[in-house]
């Protein structure tokens, strides 16, 4: 049985490296663990997105990011990090996008960074900072963070991300693994490879806030723009992004039931145009509803019958762990995935399907089966929350087995 967190000893403070800004309107693992870490008391400094693909000359979004990392990171320089939470510092580092790849550009980032993050250490500890980092590209400042404990949190394949330089990534990934002091990946296919270079590596699989997701288990009226959309409906929420999801499985499954009404909650990813959903979009039985903020999400998923994970099966999403899988589950709802690595162990509540046939044959399963009870989803999630994994990590940190 895990140990409480409460009874593990934390770090005094601890420096963050993520490679999303903490507004971004989708949070992920670096958000939530900053937050669970924080409930501990720790002080933490949340190093924002160093920019690990450059800009497209012809992307406008690209260029208003530019501008306002350069607003937030000069702010951060001259006036300090502000305060966003309890226990938590959002720092915007004014760097050069993508600066890794060239000696000078290298160097001018490393001093920016190591003089910011100096500007904004967490003040009044008597221990150095745990090091928690999403990305490789603060080695160079943790040469200078003496005695500090230097902990990687591998949660995507982001050399496979498109834009990134992957040779670049590779390599200072490398370099990361063989001095970090120990490795979690969220993923069996990203803890192999970690594992190749640190043999400290500890594969911990996304969590949930159960509490929160939990909340679709109430009985309460649905959100209106939902409500008016006949059952049976089957769900996904997310980023609807193209080279993560398999629209064109998701258009004959459509196709194939149109007495089923299948819901998108959430926006195309920045900058794209995607033919298919477009084409999805003029099916009657296929409803888009956009962009829902974090907090309404339970209400939503309440009147969801069936959990989709339509992932496409590629290099980027073949190491994916969906945090959307123990989200669905909290819900109460059972899901019908692709064959992604992490449900060859992790497939409790869920159907896996690889072709239209299959997938529409595998939701049809999960229909007759009908939502979880709250005691059910209590066994599914079990420990696989926020807090659970963060004890976990610092039962591993402080040298215990797990």
């Amino acid at each position: 049985m895990t140990e409480s967190v409460n009874e593990i000893p934390a770090p005094e403070s601890c420096i963050l490296f993520a490679t999303a800004d903490w507004d971004e309107p989708y949070w992920t693992n670096k958000q939530h663990s900053a937050k669970a870490l924080a409930d501990l008391g720790v002080e933490v400094l949340y190093v924002e997105s160093v920019g690990l693909r450059a800009p497209s000359a012809a992307s406008k979004r690209d260029w208003q990011r530019l501008r306002e990392r350069l607003t937030k990171g000069l702010r951060s320089l001259l006036i300090g990090a502000p305060q966003r939470a309890p226990h938590i510092r959002v720092l915007s580092p004014l760097l050069i996008p993508a600066g890794y790849r060239y000696p000078l550009t290298r160097w001018l980032n490393r001093w920016l960074l190591k003089f910011t993050i100096w500007r904004n250490m967490p003040a009044k500890v008597s221990k150095p900072p745990l090091v928690w980092t999403y990305h490789p590209f603060m080695l160079d400042l943790f040469s200078s963070l003496k005695s500090s404990a230097l902990l990687y949190h591998c949660v995507d394949d982001l050399a496979a991300v498109p834009g990134i330089d992957a040779v670049a990534f590779r390599e200072a990934e490398e370099r990361l693994l063989k001095q970090a002091d120990i490795v979690f990946a969220t993923a069996p296919a990203l803890a192999e490879r970690c594992s190749q270079f640190n043999a400290n590596t500890h594969f911990l699989p996304n969590v949930v806030d159960a509490e929160h997701f939990g909340k679709a288990l109430d009985k309460k009226d649905l959100p209106a723009d939902l409500a008016c959309i006949p059952e049976p409906r089957l769900g996904y929420h997310g980023v609807l992004s193209d080279f993560k999801i398999d629209f064109q499985l998701l258009l004959a499954s459509a196709r194939m039931k149109p007495d089923w009404h299948w819901v998108f909650i959430g926006a195309e990813r920045e900058g794209q145009k995607s033919a298919l959903v477009a084409e999805l979009a003029k099916l009657p039985n296929v409803h888009f509803l956009g962009y829902r903020a974090y907090h309404v999400l339970p209400d939503y998923l309440r009147g969801i019958q069936v959990g989709l994970l339509p992932s496409l099966i590629n290099e980027y999403t073949r190491s994916m762990f969906p945090m959307k899988y123990y989200e669905y589950l909290a819900a109460g709802i059972p899901v019908v995935s692709t064959p992604l690595s992490f449900s060859q162990s992790n497939c409790e509540g869920m159907l896996v399907a690889n072709t239209a046939g299959d997938f529409v044959t595998a939701i049809e399963q999960q229909l007759l089966r009908n939502r979880f009870t709250r005691v059910e989803v209590n066994v599914l999630v079990g420990d696989n929350t926020w807090s659970g994994r963060l004890s976990k990590m610092l039962t591993a940190l402080n040298g215990t087995s797990i």
